[in-house]
């Protein structure tokens, strides 16, 4: 049942990429209002996929890599909701909604079945964990794809080419708005998940840190941001800046999420 209401949930997302993009090219407020009702159609579909997961699998589903992909692009559109609830950023929802279809597309070729967790899975920690840690990454990439779009449109704007791209993306003020909005909720996100994950890991191995490959990577993250956070609010960073330092920053979270997984082997790998 959960992967019929996935399959459905990927079909409204296609269709609201789809639409985003066609208001990308013809500007039509009606387009944009359609779109934007698919993808809160599609995401409220993918909540409640991942409700009926829950009760099919029985175990919080942040756990194999169709549930972990299929999170991250929930959390993707959690984010972007609710930025867009308090800001608007035009033509955001074309490059956000594809990323998401990606990662949803990625998540429908991953195996599907539910799995027996081990002993440490069992426990309190998991959702917590993982649901922070996730969220923040949905903010991180957030403001990736805002970095994106920012250097796309400073390089229209030096270029002098006020065509297509320069009257579709948004200003650059409400670009730096969404970087600064990303990264102050994303950062303590993932320092909550790296606390938490300290706490589970001394519950169920008798030590908070094990320098496993994962929370060496995730410490790397972490360092990257907690730079960014600090050149950013501290020193003043802005602009083009704070647009390359979010894209690496988040190549280097991407590959912590994903990566890390198959070319190192570690505790988190055995949990499951």
């Amino acid at each position: 049942m959960s992967f019929l209401l996935f399959q459905v949930s990927l079909i409204l997302y296609l269709l609201a990429t789809a639409a985003y993009l066609v208001f990308f090219f013809k500007e039509r407020a009606a387009i944009r209002k359609n779109a934007r009702l698919l993808f809160i159609l599609a995401f409220a579909l993918h909540s409640i996929t991942i409700i009926v997961r829950y009760f099919e699998a029985g175990y919080t589903p942040i756990t194999t890599r169709h549930e972990t992909i299929s999170f991250f692009a929930w959390s993707l559109g959690c984010c972007y909701l609710s930025f867009c609830w308090r800001y608007g950023v035009k033509n955001l929802g074309a490059f956000v909604s594809l990323l998401v279809l990606t990662l949803m597309s990625l998540a429908a070729f991953a195996p599907r079945a539910t799995v027996s967790l081990s002993p440490q899975l069992q426990s309190g920690w998991l959702p917590v964990h993982a649901s922070l840690s996730l969220l923040a990454y949905g903010f991180f990439a957030l403001a990736g794809v805002g970095g994106l779009m920012y250097l796309l449109q400073e390089r229209t704007i030096k270029r002098k080419r006020f065509g297509l791209f320069y009257s579709r993306l948004p200003s650059l003020e409400a670009l730096d708005t969404l970087n600064h909005h990303c990264l102050s909720v994303g950062f303590p996100l993932l320092t909550l998940g790296m606390i938490t994950g300290s706490l589970w890991a001394k519950q169920a191995l008798g030590s908070y840190w094990r320098w496993d490959p994962m929370e060496t990577w995730t410490l790397i993250t972490w360092l990257l941001y907690a730079a960014l956070i600090h050149q950013r609010f501290t020193v003043g960073w802005r602009g083009r800046q704070a647009a390359l330092l979010s894209i690496a920053a988040l190549v280097v979270a991407l590959f912590t999420f994903w990566g890390v997984s198959v070319f190192f082997t570690g505790y988190h790998g055995s949990f499951s």
